[in-house]
């Protein structure tokens, strides 16, 4: 008989037996621990088991990332399985989060425009406005071409995991839904072996949402907050953490329905205030724009292109989208679930509009405002420092609103993720009420963990936590695509004849 304790506990010692296995591999000893600074006591030992797991997850073969090859492949085999359903079934995308087909009274918690942003505010965070500063200061301009490449074929990836989350959900007798990787997985029809990746899937999800989803974000917004300060915050990481965990910790015991409120408010003005921000940086720099642009296309291909050349710029453009837009990782399938819906591929079609946004627009334009302020070549900053930097070219006083920016992108990743890995530890440890009150308090933990932190250790733990989520979920994926085919057309064809109604 299946047990899923069991595995979950199998899982997590082989995690550990394999950490000694990376710590073996690291070729710089660690930094001296400050003895008055609590930050760099917790720095130095966060930062020996981050760079073990990426070393982990991270193998490569000809220098190129095993996992990265597993997402591009995927997303190619997607979009044409599908027949470019990412351009094609656009503009009914967005039909669907207008409300065009939304009938009021199907199952869910949610709206679509609702689980829209609560998905969106975990993808769109520290990673287009820090992960796109660390592409460009590694991977040159031409990591931005392949980011959007990315961007555009991880569109087909979201909207098969977001079609299965809603197909296989299981919503409680309250009302209350659950769905995501854990669940397809275990329902796949691949047996033992199904029900094996779904707790794989799970134990990397909580990781993730401790990493990518919480640490990376406060980490610099912490990093942004003592900039503005003139590092007269330094050391102070943990103080910080504590406050953000306090607020995040108040938001999260409202559950999904809670998050997707907060969400709905904070998603469009936090984006609206940096696009519009980004605009006026281009706008300034007009005249280098076109050179921009250009470069972003030479120097995707150009062997003199930053970090080995223009491989280094695709794997550095490919792990940067990734990590922002999570299309292939199944996470955002665990917030789209919640969706009031009785046609699992109208939520498909919704959600691929989200690396479109997060990825083609968004981090573009980020990758834009850098390359045209030509702060990528002073050196000296990276991440949040970087795009700071960059937009302050333009907008002296935009270091003070960019902590208020940064702030509601991380302090919005960090609640729609506290669900995620809610959902991924209730799967393996029953849906108790003990049971989630034990894991928000561990991920508010993490949030001090990831302010005191280095830049280096939470990008890397975060990396490898959040992209080793799509071994398991990709494979589930390819088995289950032609289920996702007869949703689509059954839901395209009902839209065509007039059974489902158009409201104007």
């Amino acid at each position: 008989m299946f047990n899923r304790c069991f595995l979950t506990r199998i899982l997590l010692i082989a995690l550990l037996a394999a950490l000694p296995l990376g710590l073996a591999a690291q070729t710089e000893p660690p930094a001296a621990v400050d003895e008055v600074s609590l930050d760099a006591k917790i720095d130095a030992v966060f930062g020996q088991l981050a760079d073990a797991v990426s070393t982990v997850i991270f193998f490569k073969v000809l220098g190129f990332p095993i996992v990265l090859g597993w997402l591009i492949i995927a997303a190619t085999t997607f979009t044409v399985y599908f027949k470019f359903v990412n351009f094609r079934r656009f503009g009914l995308a967005v039909n669907i989060v207008r409300g065009r087909y939304a009938k009021p009274l199907e199952e869910g918690e949610v709206s679509h425009f609702q689980a829209l942003t609560a998905a969106l505010s975990g993808t769109v965070g520290l990673g287009n406005i820090a992960g796109v500063a660390v592409a460009v200061s590694l991977g040159g301009a031409g990591a931005t071409f392949w980011m959007i490449v990315a961007g555009l074929l991880g569109m087909s990836s979201k909207f098969v995991e977001c079609t299965l989350g809603v197909k296989y959900r299981e919503i409680g007798e309250d009302g209350r839904v659950y769905g995501g990787p854990m669940y397809y997985l275990s329902k796949s029809g691949m047996g033992a072996f199904g029900k094996l990746l779904a707790v794989v899937f799970a134990v990397f999800c909580i990781g993730g949402s401790f990493g990518g989803g919480n640490m990376f974000q406060v980490n610099q917004a912490f990093t942004q907050l003592n900039n503005v300060a003139g590092g007269r915050l330094d050391g102070f990481g943990w103080l910080f953490g504590l406050v953000i965990a306090s607020v995040v910790g108040v938001v999260i015991i409202g559950g999904i329905r809670s998050i997707a409120r907060a969400t709905s408010r904070i998603v469009p003005i936090m984006c609206g205030i940096y696009v519009i921000a980004a605009i006026a940086v281009l706008i300034a720099n007009f005249s280098a724009l076109p050179g921009a642009v250009a470069s972003i296309f030479t120097e995707a291909f150009s062997s003199k292109a930053a970090a080995g050349g223009a491989l280094g710029a695709l794997i550095i453009g490919f792990q940067r989208a990734a990590f922002s837009n999570e299309a292939g990782i199944g996470s955002a399938s665990i917030a789209h679930s919640a969706v009031r819906t009785g046609n699992p591929a109208s939520e498909g079609l919704v959600s691929l509009l989200e690396p479109f946004i997060d990825t083609v627009v968004v981090c573009t334009m980020t990758a834009l405002a850098i390359l045209v302020s030509g702060q990528h070549l002073v050196g000296g900053a990276d991440g949040v420092a970087l795009t700071s930097n960059a937009f302050q070219t333009v907008i002296p006083w935009f270091d003070k609103v960019l902590v208020v920016v940064v702030t509601l992108f991380a302090f919005s990743t960090m609640i729609s993720w506290s669900y995620y890995g809610e959902q991924a530890w209730c799967y393996l440890f029953g849906q108790t009420e003990t049971m989630k009150t034990i894991y928000k308090i561990l991920f508010c933990c993490f949030v001090v963990v990831g302010a005191a932190s280095s830049l280096n250790g939470v990008l890397n733990f975060s990396d490898a936590m959040i992209l080793a989520m799509a071994f398991p979920n990709i494979v589930g994926l390819y088995f289950l695509m032609p289920v996702v085919r007869r949703e689509l057309d059954d839901y395209v064809s009902r839209i065509e004849s007039g059974e489902i109604e158009r409201h104007n």
